[in-house]
């Protein structure tokens, strides 16, 4: 797989998972976009941002913290070069406090999103659908 083909094949994969767990699922289309994902269920909305990598010998995921930004699920995915991916999922408080961010380039180091807080956390999708809730 090219480099260049890992992110979308991460939204691509993304996509299924929350169609997989009942939601509708809309694309962005573009680059440079703040917004992947729109996951609705139960007239929830919710904004996903996807961030893929090939494999864990890839340092970690490139992402600036002023691009980081409120009210966004952050799935950040390993593709285990063309093995069954890994979902790292984030709220954007807990994504903005593990970037590395350096003069000219932001990073999540695969580390920091290593164990139960952020593997296969699916439920935060639930959490991120009732505090929308308790905005409106």
């Amino acid at each position: 797989m090219e480099t260049n083909s890992s992110h979308l094949a991460g939204e691509y994969f993304v996509a299924a998972e929350l169609y997989r767990r009942g939601y509708s699922v809309g694309m962005t289309i573009g680059n440079a976009k703040a917004i992947d994902l729109f996951a609705n269920t139960n007239n929830k909305t919710i904004s996903v941002q996807v961030k893929a990598i090939k494999n864990r010998k890839s340092v970690g995921w490139p992402i600036m913290k002023d691009k980081v930004l409120p009210g966004i699920i952050y799935i950040f995915v390993n593709l285990n070069d063309q093995d069954t991916p890994d979902y790292y999922i984030a709220t954007s408080a807990e994504t903005k406090r593990r970037v590395n961010q350096y003069e000219t380039r932001g990073i999540i180091n695969i580390n920091k999103l290593a164990g139960e807080q952020f593997l296969n956390r699916w439920d935060k999708l639930d959490l991120v659908s009732k505090s929308l809730k308790k905005a409106r």
